[in-house]
């Protein structure tokens, strides 16, 4: 990509005149190589395009959001791209231009760009013909009135017995009302709509502004009656805009920026779907919400199953509940009221610490079908590794999340420890059995005949009985959060190891395989190629990876490790960046598990820590009577 104007600015010190220090410090990335100082002691100032400027002789660039504006997110937004002035020329050569035509492309096939957040329904959902219409735009301005006259009348003697439609310009302010009168024939749409349906409907466009110029002309719609090459354009575009990460804060380009703004647009559909949601605990309320926040708010919290059913119903929506805290029967009763339901869990990447220490995750699994960890129904994750397609560029991109998350010794809870020394004379096989939260849901569904950790060890000590068992806790039951916790003489009966306060990620490379029941740890061993044996039901048990003593029911398609991981770990999960609480790709999970700062425990749930301790430090004790 070219970054405009980069020549202009070398290693230059400069300052964003007006702008907040976290807003300035966001847009130094579209500024890369150049340092951020106060006005006083800037060689250049860089300002909005509407902001006037300040005396003084400092040279002044401009920039302004321009056509790939990002959404709102119940109020929260991050630029991707910005058009920037002066900006660099246009490159006419042929890959040049091949390239402007592929960004065009993308741009019309993912509807991408103008004014974000506005209804896209597309010519079918207003039950109009597709390019059935001459197209005159409305700019909602009393400047514009001349020019939208002239182009209607222009618009009239074009129609040739096709309609004629008048629709408010997109990017007109919300509150700016309609400036042309619908004459004889014609029809006036009265809503704000997306440009894509307006684009949709046009056989032909009149008045069009140039942001809807340059959109029509990667849509192929004609303006004034001429159909507009889109290279020339598009190549100008690029050549003026700069791209930067919202959440890392380095410089993009454009592809990168489309990618962002594509995964923006999805779950904008997603979450608008959402009306409200049931089960939510109050400290985990706030990303929740964020979760599923849109451009036009955020979903409402219920603690009534009934009332929630209720709103949805009346809103014409769906609601989210927390699979965990679901009564008896609520699948069921959404069913009978036709209101959609989706299941909400922790995802798989969750957080620096424990769920059970009221510490807010970042990644979720929402689901439209089960629950994940449920094997007596299908789930939404199921139904993507047993029919999904995996292009080569999303199994590269799996291949190096998984690289990455092994390189940084990631785990779901990304707790710290030093790394035990295991004590087995040679010649025995080290199996590892991370202990589980036997109250737990994906226990208790997906555990089969073995429900809990005693009877988990004596399955694997009758299997191998020569082997050198090493059982690991788990974190909660380690912290004094849950139940579960087996008592001292009844690990000296079966485990040859007791580990504790140490991560998982120090284990593995000691050991020559996992056996767990449905623990997240057995996927975790499978990235770092450990073998695995489930005598539950986990949702990466029955692909062909693991060794199933239980095999689940409907599955056995056979799968790569890396194509599990695109499903479970790139296609499944919603994340929300823990700093910016926006959607973000799990990559960006990733390099904030670096920052202990963006992991913040709640003010009210501080004395969750103190539990913790003092009921990890009560067990303790009793081991040692």
């Amino acid at each position: 990509m070219i970054f405009a104007s980069c020549e202009t600015l070398p290693d230059r010190d400069i300052a964003f005149p007006g702008a907040a220090l976290c807003d300035a410090s966001r847009l130094m990335a579209f500024w890369p190589g150049h340092r951020l100082v106060s006005p006083e002691h800037a060689t250049a100032w860089i300002l909005p395009e509407a902001a006037p400027a300040p005396a003084g002789g400092v040279p002044i660039l401009r920039y302004a959001p321009g056509p790939l504006r990002s959404p709102c997110f119940n109020g929260r937004h991050a630029p991707v791209a910005l058009l920037v002035h002066p900006a660099a020329p246009p490159l006419a050569d042929a890959a040049a231009l091949d390239r402007a035509r592929a960004v065009a492309a993308r741009v019309a096939a993912e509807r991408l760009g103008g004014e974000p957040g506005l209804p896209d329904p597309g010519a079918a959902g207003l039950q109009l013909p597709q390019r059935g219409a001459v197209l005159v735009m409305d700019p909602c301005d009393p400047a514009g009135v001349p020019a939208a006259r002239t182009a209607l009348a222009a618009a009239q003697a074009a129609a040739r017995g096709r309609a004629v439609l008048l629709a408010r310009d997109p990017a007109a302010r919300a509150a700016a009302p309609p400036q042309l009168v619908p004459p004889a024939g014609a029809t006036a749409l009265p809503q704000r709509l997306a440009p894509w349906t307006l684009l949709d409907l046009a056989a032909d466009l009149y008045g069009a502004s140039p942001e809807m110029t340059l959109l029509a002309s990667a849509n192929g719609v004609p303006v004034g009656g001429a159909l507009l090459d889109p290279a020339p354009r598009w190549a100008k575009l690029i050549a003026a805009t700069r791209c930067a990460d919202p959440f890392l804060h380095r410089p993009w380009r454009i592809e990168q920026a489309l990618d962002q703004l594509a995964a923006w647009q999805a779950a904008q559909r997603e979450n608008r779907r959402v009306a409200v949601c049931l089960g939510i605990a109050a400290w985990k309320r706030r990303r929740v919400a964020a979760l599923f926040a849109h451009a036009g708010g955020a979903p409402a919290f219920v603690r009534r199953p009934q009332r929630a059913i209720a709103a949805a119903k009346r809103q014409g929506g769906a609601v989210a509940a927390w699979a965990g805290a679901m009564p008896p029967g609520f699948r069921e009763d959404c069913a009978r009221a036709g209101v959609p339901l989706l299941t909400v869990e922790d995802g798989f990447v969750r957080s620096r610490g424990l769920g059970a220490r009221f510490l807010p995750g970042a990644a979720y699994a929402v689901d439209q079908h089960g629950v994940y960890y449920d094997p007596a129904r299908p789930s939404a994750l199921e139904h993507l590794l047993t029919t999904a397609d995996f292009p080569p560029r999303l199994l590269a991109r799996a291949a190096a999340l998984r690289q990455a998350i092994v390189a940084r010794g990631v785990t779901k809870y990304n707790l710290t420890g030093a790394a035990p020394r295991i004590a087995a004379p040679p010649g025995r096989a080290r199996l590892l059995v991370p202990g589980q939260v036997e109250d737990d849901a994906s226990v208790r569904l997906g555990g089969g005949a073995i429900g809990g950790n005693l009877a988990l060890l004596k399955a694997v000590r009758a299997a191998h009985p020569g082997a050198f068992l090493i059982y690991k806790p788990h974190p909660d039951l380690e912290a004094g959060f849950r139940k579960g916790r087996l008592q001292a003489m009844e690990l000296d009966a079966l485990a040859d190891q007791v580990v504790t306060g140490a991560p998982l990620t120090a284990l593995f490379p000691q050991v020559e395989a996992v056996h767990t029941l449905t623990s997240l740890s057995g996927f975790e061993a499978l990235l770092r190629g450990v073998p695995v044996v489930t005598w539950g039901q986990p949702f990466y048990a029955g692909w062909g990876l693991t060794e199933d003593r239980n095999p689940p029911p409907r599955r056995g398609r056979a799968l790569s490790l890396d194509e599990l991981v695109a499903a479970a770990l790139i296609l499944f999960p919603r994340q929300v960046d823990p700093v910016t609480e926006l959607p973000c790709p799990p990559e960006v999970i990733l390099e904030r598990l670096d920052d202990p700062t963006a992991w913040k425990l709640s003010p009210f749930t501080l004395h969750r820590g103190f539990e913790g301790w003092l009921r990890g430090g009560l067990a303790r004790l009793r081991r040692r009577r």
